[in-house]
Order: structure tokens, then sequence, then C-alpha cells
């Protein structure tokens, strides 16, 4: 990315560690550690404790000044989080919840748009231990540690188990944003389980960039959905991507 604008730069500082190589890293190399010790660290710790939405605002602020964050980011977060609040799930589980960022702001969402005494649940299903840990943390500094379960290991055997185990018996609303390989394979795995229910929506990340093809030619095709297109940005950079909405018959 040595070639971006020198504004775009301005910007978002973090971009300029990029370079023109495909192979850039962009996550766990540690600076997710660095992420939680710059959050306690940062001078408005009193004023994030409890405050869902100034903690992604500080993650935030960490993409664009520090290290680039694999977090849904602003644009296309608030665009799910807006969604949720509309849907008003009950239960909602994602592929993939990295830091905690995505399960802030949509556990927030949720119990925002819960009735009085509606209980509401996220499953948080990250594959890395200790990229789990990190959202643990952050997800108790936020306040929602009754809403939010954060669940370790592959999307797959996670899903099987919960089920096995009778915590997981619906899906309302499913966020896919882990490897987008997995998407399709994920997606059938639920549907296996029978856990999408008429009216579920289901909300798949980077499916333009870096993209998953395989996933949305098969639920542009799907029968039993319909499914369309929404147009946001990932950031910080402010790089064209699209969410793929499903909506289930």
């Amino acid at each position: 990315m040595s070639g971006l604008p020198a504004e775009l730069l301005a910007k978002y500082p973090s971009l300029g560690k990029f370079d023109d190589n495909d192979d850039e890293i962009e996550s766990h190399d540690g600076r997710e550690v660095v992420l939680l010790k710059y959050i306690y660290s940062h001078p408005s710790l009193d004023q994030l404790r409890g405050s869902p939405q100034a903690i992604c605002d500080v993650m935030d602020e960490f993409a664009a000044k520090e290290d680039f964050l694999i977090n849904i980011g602003s644009d296309k977060g608030k665009k799910v989080h807006d969604m949720i609040k509309e849907e008003k799930p009950s239960v909602l589980v994602e592929l993939g919840g990295y830091v905690g960022y995505s399960a802030i702001s949509f556990g927030d969402a949720m119990r925002q748009a819960a009735g009085p005494g509606e209980s509401v649940r996220l499953w948080s299903l990250e594959f890395d231990p200790l990229i789990a840990s990190i959202a643990m943390n952050l997800i108790d500094l936020a306040g929602l540690s009754d809403v939010v379960r954060v669940v370790v290991g592959t999307a797959e055997d996670s899903l099987k188990r919960l089920h096995a185990e009778g915590k997981l018996t619906n899906i309302d609303f499913l966020f896919l944003d882990h490897v987008e390989d997995l998407y399709l394979s994920d997606f059938k795995v639920c549907e296996e389980l029978k856990l999408l229910r008429s009216g579920a929506l289901v909300v798949a990340d980077n499916v333009v960039r870096p993209g998953a093809p395989e996933y949305r030619e098969h639920i542009r095709k799907h029968p039993g959905v319909e499914s369309w297109g929404v147009k946001g940005l990932i950031m910080p950079g402010e790089f064209e991507d699209e969410l793929e909405v499903t909506r289930i018959k």
C-alpha cells in the first residue's frame, strides 16, 4: 500500500506500515496484545468502562493511528448494528469474533433493542484462544458479559457442540466474518442442524474484498432464501467492499 495518496496516509497513519507485498500480515502478530495495553493505558479509561460505543471508538482510533485491525470497522459495523436494532434478534451467532469489536457493537444493539425483561444472547465463535481471551476482557470492560459468550474452537465444532448440549437451538441472526473459504461449509452446517428458521437473517462480511465468491454464488442461487448486497467500506482506509445480506424464507 505504499502507493496510497498522502492525504489518506495522513488520515490513517497505520496504513503507512503496509507495503506492496500481497503477503503483508494483517493480524495475529502481537498487535492484538498491543491493542489491549493501548486501551488499558488510555487517558479516558474510566469513561470507557461500561460504554460499548466508546470502546469501539478507541479500537477504531488504534486501527487508524497505530496498527490495522481486521475488525468490521465503523462503516460496515454501523450498518449491521442498525440491522440488529431493526431485527431485534434474541439469538445472534458470529463466526469469527477476533478481538470483540463486533461482539461489543452487536451485543450493545441487541440489548438496546430487547423488550423489558427479554433475555438476549450473542455467541461469539473464535478459533484462536489468545485472541478470544482478549475479546473476553474487552467484552467485560464494555459491560456486556451478561449478553455475550465467547466460545473457542473451530466454527463447525463449536456449532455442533453447542447444539448437542442444547445451548443453541436456533439462530435469529448469523454473522459470517471468519475465513471466507469457510463461509459456505459453515452455513451448510447451520442448515443441517436446522438452526436457521424462517425469517432469520444471515450477514456475510468481506464478500468482495478479499472476497467469498463460492459462498455468494451459492447463496444467490439458493431457492430457500432472498439475498442481496449492501455496499460498505473497509476501515481504516475507506476501501470498497460489500456485505451479503440473506433472508431465510
